[in-house]
């Protein structure tokens, strides 16, 4: 198992959730001494720890979070300090075995220090050593203080850690208000500048607020400091109902806020108050999803290919007819098409051939799109253009083939005559009707490109010959609204290091988005198509804002949309929108990729009709 250090800033590392109200659910009074459970029920304690990681923990914290003197007093338990920390961390470490770190965790004294109260620094530093040593011979893995309201307190808790063992893993975090400040009033900075003179590990937020407040503190966060972030809010606020406070927000709502402090920046994410194990197993399969496990590691050293000398590469110019028509620098348009669900693609075709009529110059066809069972990707490419004559664009996704399946249906889809490629991640299956399958990611879209431009060297992903190679034109996607747009743009030099040819953009209905976007990568050579869907309602339009991350519909959309009243109304001020997106951005990119929501191609048409 690697150390809590080998990983922080290198992966997403999972936490647990709350300790304290999941045995608030198994019916522990809440008068009850939490942590003096340690002593007198210590099977309910481990029962706890299992379940935590059966559901996924990375981490599991002990359950000291109250076990300082001053708190234990009120329990007649002031005595008892170093023997109640001492038995949490050796239940957890018992619990966790080889393969879960031990967090000890630690929480305020409960009491004011000075200037507000009379305990002095010092006294509330000897306080919080006694606290911690017991959770450092009970051999815990790393030390967390967490929910902290003032920085002078948090302090001394640091100081504790340094004098016991001055090199020892260690994370802070600070608990916030509505308005993203500490509970105390003092702001954010005061926090990262309070610990700077200390080596953390990690700092970060837990407890008292719920998911979208958090969010919106770790953006104001995250240009502050180098220092891995950690995430761990409460399960929203409690309801009472019956006696009994109740955590409302689901295990899915905490998921895709998950997704979003990854996709802010945040290195470690759990939960606080109110979360359970059913909300840990959620984010760990949100997790897995954005960093899947990959047993075929990529690395930027080994994307450059060489052919064999007896194989001939083929040219971009005579790869495809679209791929011809991008190295002449000529506007490409492709439209979206989907899968049906059943057996039968006439429709499809259908639609197909008039859209080839129109003029337009390849079918773009999602593979599975939010993982979804459809008819074949590929066969719908293969159908098509042996049926209507127009190019596919065939999107080509990891979730549901190992590199093995990935190789075999590439060199498949060149045989048939497929030629034009888009590698994908693929959405997870929890998006999808099937949210228990199993994906497979042993690569992402970085290690599929490499994969794809390997074949077009006559090479598989072994390096071995395999004889006459594919000739796969290679797209990529790109995420101009990406939450954090530096990983993103990072990701897409990686995907171009690894072989991609041209670059397709998720839909883009904020203008300025796209245009700080292409002026961050305006270093980039390869054509740019803009991904445009037109809307087909206000609740279309809702959704792609709160809910496709990265797809921002500024306020004036979202206020067009709201106004219409039919579906034809709310069709026809869609498309009108996406005409004046495809009118503002013709110029500036080498083409285009439609959607046709519900089908719809008639709006297509009308988007690119001339005056």
């Amino acid at each position: 198992m690697k150390s809590f250090r080998d990983r922080v800033g290198k992966e997403v590392i999972v936490f647990d959730g709350g300790v304290g109200t999941y045995l608030y659910e198994k019916g522990i009074f809440i008068n009850t001494c939490f942590d003096e459970l340690n002593l007198i029920n210590p099977d309910l304690v481990s029962e706890v720890h299992r379940d935590y990681v059966s559901a996924g923990a990375d981490v599991i914290e002990t359950n000291t979070y109250g076990a300082n003197r001053y708190k234990l007093a009120a329990h007649g338990l002031e005595t008892k300090v170093y023997e109640v920390n001492l038995k949490g961390a050796q239940i957890a470490k018992k619990v966790a075995g080889d393969s879960v770190l031990v967090a000890g965790s630690v929480g305020p004294l409960g009491v004011q220090i000075e200037p507000l109260g009379k305990l002095s620094f010092d006294e509330a530093k000897d306080a919080f050593k006694e606290q911690i040593k017991g959770l450092l011979d009970g051999g815990v893995d790393l030390i967390i203080l967490e929910t902290f309201a003032l920085v002078a307190e948090l302090q001394q808790a640091i100081r504790a850690v340094k004098e016991l063992s001055p090199d020892f893993p260690l994370m802070a975090q600070v608990t916030i208000n509505d308005d993203g400040n500490l509970l105390s009033g003092a702001a954010l900075e005061s926090f990262v500048s309070g610990v700077s003179e200390y080596k953390l590990d990690a700092i970060g937020l837990n407890c008292s607020v719920g998911p979208k407040l958090m969010l919106d503190a770790l953006e104001r966060l995250k240009p502050m400091t180098d220092i891995p972030l950690s995430v761990q809010p409460n399960a929203g606020f409690p309801m009472n109902i019956g006696g009994r406070n109740i955590y409302m927000s689901s295990p899915e709502y905490i998921a895709e806020y998950s997704k979003r402090f990854i996709q802010t920046g945040a290195s470690i994410v759990g939960g606080c108050c109110g979360t359970n194990p059913e909300h840990i197993r959620a984010i760990r399969r949100a997790v897995k999803a954005l960093q899947p496990s990959k047993k075929i590691e990529v690395t930027v050293g080994q994307l450059k290919v060489t052919a064999p000398e007896a194989v001939k590469v083929y040219e971009m110019s005579e790869k495809s007819r679209m791929s011809n028509k991008l190295m002449r620098k000529e506007f490409v348009t492709l439209v979206e098409l989907v899968s049906p669900k059943g057996v039968s693609p006439i429709k499809e075709v259908q639609k197909a051939r008039k859209l080839f009529h129109f003029g337009i110059d390849a079918i773009n066809i999602p593979d599975g799109p939010r993982a979804s069972a459809r008819m074949s990707a590929l066969a719908l490419a293969v159908t098509m253009q042996r049926e209507v004559g127009i190019e596919p664009v065939l999107h080509f996704a990891c979730r549901d083939r190992n590199v093995i399946g990935m190789q075999s249906d590439l060199l498949g889809a060149w045989a048939l005559g497929v030629r034009n490629l888009i590698a994908i991640t693929g959405d997870p299956p929890k998006l999808g009707n099937y949210p228990d399958a199993t994906a497979v990611f042993d690569v992402d879209a970085i290690g599929l490109v490499n994969i794809i431009n390997r074949l077009n060297h006559g090479l598989d992903l072994a390096g071995n010959p395999i004889g006459e190679p594919t000739g796969f034109c290679i797209g990529v996607g790109f995420n101009p609204g990406a939450i954090n747009l530096d990983e993103e743009i990072r990701r897409l030099d990686w995907k171009i290091e690894a072989g991609a040819e041209y670059i397709v953009t998720q839909p883009v209905f904020d203008l300025k988005i796209l245009e700080r976007a292409m002026k961050r990568i305006e270093y980039v050579k390869l054509p740019l198509l803009c991904g445009i869907w037109p809307l087909i309602s206000y609740r279309n339009a809702e959704f792609m804002n709160n809910e496709v991350p990265g797809a921002s519909v500024p306020a004036e959309i979202l206020d067009r949309m709201r106004k219409t009243t039919t579906k034809e109304e709310g069709f026809a001020e869609g498309v009108k929108i996406a005409r004046e997106t495809y009118e503002h951005v013709r110029s500036e990119v080498a083409g285009i990729q439609l959607s046709a929501p519900m089908g719809r191609i008639e709006g297509v048409m009308m988007i690119l009709e001339k005056n």
